[in-house]
C-alpha cells in the first residue's frame, strides 16, 4: 500500500467517526447526572442499612431486611433517607463528568488509535482506560460529597443536612478532611466504573454477536429493554464485587477509625483489621443496590440522551464499527 493510500485510509477511518459537538457532550453530561442522581437518591435507604452494616457493631449480624426493620424500630422511617442531600447532589455532579467523561475519552481513543475499525482490536484497553479517567476527574468533585453522606449516615447526631453537615467538615477538618477518603475512593469508585461500562460493553457485544445484522436492526422496543436491563444487572454485579472492599475501608475512613499516618498506611491496617470477611461484609445488600443503580442508570441514561436529542455514542463492539 503507497503512503497517498494509507493516508486515504486513515482519513476515511477518521471521518467515519461521530463528531460530538459542545451541545453534544451538555447533553450526555444532562442525562448522565440526571440518570446518576435519581437512582442513587432512590436507593438512599438501601445505602443507610449498608453503610450501618459495615460500620456499627450492632449491626455486624443483621442482614438487609433484619437491618432495615432495626432502623426503623431503632430510628423511626425517616431514619431511612439520611444523607439523601449530599447523595443527590453528590452523584448528579459526579455522574454528569463520569458519563460525558466516558464518551468523550472513549471517543479520543479510539481517534488516537485510527478509528473504528482499528479500535476494536484496542477495545479492551479503551474501555478500562476510558472508564477510569472519567472516574478519576468525576470523583475529585465527589468526594467532599461522599465524605458529608457517610459522616451523616454512620454519626445520626453529627449535622441536620447536607449544608450543615458540610459546613461541619470543612470548618472542623478542612480540605484534608473534606479530601481524606480521596484515595479510597478511587480505589473503590475506579473499579466500580471499570465494571459498570467495560461489563456493560462485553454483554451488549455478546448479545449483537449471537444477531444477524438485520434482527438487531428490528429489534422491538421490548427486547432493547430487555438487552439493556440484563446488561446492566450483570455489569451492577461486576461493579459490586470489584469495588466493595475499597467500599468498606472508605466509610471506616470517613467514619475516623484507623491510625494515623499516611492514607496508604491507613488502608493497609484497616484492611489487615477487617480481614477477607470483612471487607466484604455487606457485600449481598450491596450487589442488590448496585445491579438496580447500573442498570437504572443505563436505561436512564438511553431515554434522557434520546429526549434531549443527543447522538449516539461510539461502538467498537466486535463485530461492528457502527455507532449506536
Amino acid at each position: 500500500m503507497t503512503t497517498q493510500s494509507k493516508a486515504m485510509k486513515t482519513y476515511q477511518a477518521a471521518a467515519a467517526i461521530p463528531q460530538f459537538t459542545s451541545k453534544d457532550y451538555f447533553s450526555f453530561c444532562l442525562a448522565g447526572a440526571l440518570c446518576c442522581t435519581i437512582t442513587h437518591g432512590a436507593m438512599t435507604p438501601v445505602d443507610v442499612v449498608k453503610t450501618r452494616i459495615q460500620i456499627d457493631p450492632a449491626y455486624k449480624k443483621l442482614n438487609m431486611m433484619t437491618g432495615t426493620r432495626y432502623v426503623i424500630a431503632t430510628e423511626g422511617p425517616r431514619a431511612l433517607l439520611t444523607g439523601f442531600g449530599p447523595t443527590a447532589v453528590g452523584y448528579f455532579i459526579q455522574g454528569g463528568a463520569k458519563f460525558a467523561g466516558y464518551e468523550y475519552w472513549k471517543k479520543r481513543s479510539v481517534e488516537f488509535v485510527g478509528g473504528q475499525e482499528a479500535a476494536v482490536k484496542y477495545r479492551t484497553a479503551i474501555y478500562l482506560g476510558s472508564a477510569s479517567i472519567a472516574e478519576f476527574f468525576a470523583d475529585i468533585l465527589l468526594t467532599p460529597l461522599e465524605a458529608t453522606r457517610i459522616r451523616l449516615v454512620s454519626d445520626r447526631t453529627y449535622a441536620t443536612g447536607l449544608v450543615t453537615g458540610f459546613t461541619r467538615l470543612a470548618r472542623e477538618g478542612g480540605i484534608r478532611e473534606l479530601y481524606a477518603g480521596f484515595l479510597p475512593i478511587l480505589c473503590k469508585q475506579i473499579p466500580y466504573a471499570i465494571g459498570q461500562f467495560a461489563v456493560n460493553e462485553f454483554c451488549h457485544e455478546i448479545v449483537f454477536r449471537s444477531m444477524s445484522e438485520e434482527s438487531r436492526r428490528t429489534l422491538s422496543s421490548t427486547s432493547k429493554f430487555t438487552i439493556q436491563l440484563g446488561s446492566g444487572v450483570i455489569a451492577g454485579f461486576a461493579a459490586a464485587i470489584l469495588s466493595h472492599p475499597a467500599d468498606t475501608l472508605l466509610s471506616q475512613i470517613n467514619k475516623g477509625h484507623g491510625p494515623k499516618g499516611s492514607m496508604p498506611h491507613r488502608l493497609a491496617v484497616l484492611a489487615r483489621e477487617a480481614g477477607f470477611r470483612g471487607l466484604f461484609a455487606g457485600l449481598g445488600p450491596r450487589m442488590v443496590m448496585t445491579a438496580g443503580l447500573v442498570s437504572g442508570q443505563f436505561l436512564l441514561y438511553g431515554a434522557i440522551k434520546e429526549a434531549l436529542g443527543a447522538p449516539p455514542g461510539v461502538e467498537i463492539h466486535k463485530e461492528t464499527g457502527a455507532a449506536v
